[in-house]
């Protein structure tokens, strides 16, 4: 007799959210993930940090209205404690809300600015073998005159925590050119257990912070630092650049578009389409016209007098040359 199919993990996404502007992404992001991936495989947690020392300001979502709907589009708030980030690096919280997950039990992280464009189940994930975004610039080191070199600030990390630096490398790449260095945006990533990629991800990020090797001694850890270490944890856990293939993540499943200005210049017809499907609902509409970024692009049409700008096969290499000619347009708004 045919045996019957081994139903699939279950999945947690997480994403964390709190007053202000977040509030606003998470909303965003959970109704595109409503309406793009209809199963019921991948179970969405808001982590959302609690007041305490390192929370001058209260940074929970306070709005009824507000969590209300988010708890109507399939969100779970998850509370959890800020014990070495907090306020001063809220970037840190990606790293300790990790620990507000169920253990043991495969997650997707994803920044709040993030899209659902596709069905996550369509995704080939190997919650064995780690992977973050490749859609990234060369954003960190910035190498100094007569300062290290990519190299030996990349080499000194790896030999802090006794990793293999010879095997993380991309021998296509030139000597001395970013790329040739494993090196993410931290907008996705995901592993088997939460708790696991949690520690190693907390354990890294102190150490660098509180005692930099010497050939760091120049560079900048803010707001750079969870993607300094971010490709030594998905190293370390046996994941790496080909981990996932291409065109899923940040592809035509997801788009971290970061900001509102940046999606309507640069993203694909789908995406857009994608945004105003999921923001026209009366009650979706209501919340997030509130947010005067959201309100003006989506709403008031500015958005698409930003797409009209530019030439979506021809568009600058760099982003911030993307987001001078929106500047000088008078069209920015974050």
């Amino acid at each position: 007799m045919p045996q019957d199919p081994v139903p699939q993990q279950t999945v947690n996404i997480l994403i964390v959210g709190q007053a202000g502007r977040l509030q606003y992404e998470a909303l965003l992001f959970a109704a595109s993930l409503r309406h793009s991936t209809t199963g019921t495989r991948f179970r969405l947690f808001l982590a959302e940090p609690q007041p305490g020392p390192l929370w001058p300001d209260d940074p929970r979502i306070t709005d009824s209205v507000v969590r209300d709907l988010l708890c109507d589009l399939g969100a779970t708030f998850l509370p959890f404690t800020s014990h070495h980030f907090g306020q001063s690096y809220p970037y840190g919280n990606k790293i300790e809300a990790l620990f507000a997950l169920p253990a043991g039990e495969p997650f997707v992280f994803f920044d709040t600015d993030t899209l659902i464009t596709g069905d996550l189940d369509t995704v080939p994930f190997d919650f064995d073998r780690p992977a973050a975004s490749l859609r990234r610039e060369g954003t960190w080191p910035q190498i100094e005159l007569y300062g290290p070199g990519y190299g030996a600030i990349w080499k000194s990390l790896y030999d802090r925590f006794g990793l293999d630096f010879a095997s993380s490398l991309d021998l296509s790449q030139p000597d001395e050119y970013w790329q040739r260095y494993l090196y993410f945006n931290a907008g996705f990533f995901y592993y088997r257990c939460p708790h696991a990629f949690g520690r190693l991800f907390r354990d890294y990020a102190l150490s660098i912070r509180d005692d930099p090797p010497p050939e760091l001694l120049c560079q900048s850890l803010d707001p750079w630092l969870d993607q300094i270490v971010l490709p030594l944890v998905i190293h370390a856990l046996g994941g790496g650049r080909e981990a996932l293939t291409s065109g899923w993540l940040d592809g035509s499943v997801s788009c971290h578009y970061r900001l509102l200005p940046l999606l309507y210049a640069r993203e694909d017809d789908q995406v857009v389409d994608v945004l105003e499907s999921v923001t026209a609902p009366h009650r979706i509409k209501t919340v997030l016209e509130r947010y005067e970024p959201f309100n003006r692009m989506i709403y008031q049409g500015r958005g698409a007098q930003v797409r009209a700008l530019f030439d979506r096969t021809n568009l600058p290499r760099r982003e911030q040359a993307i987001r001078n000619q929106i500047k000088r347009e008078g069209y920015w708004l974050r």
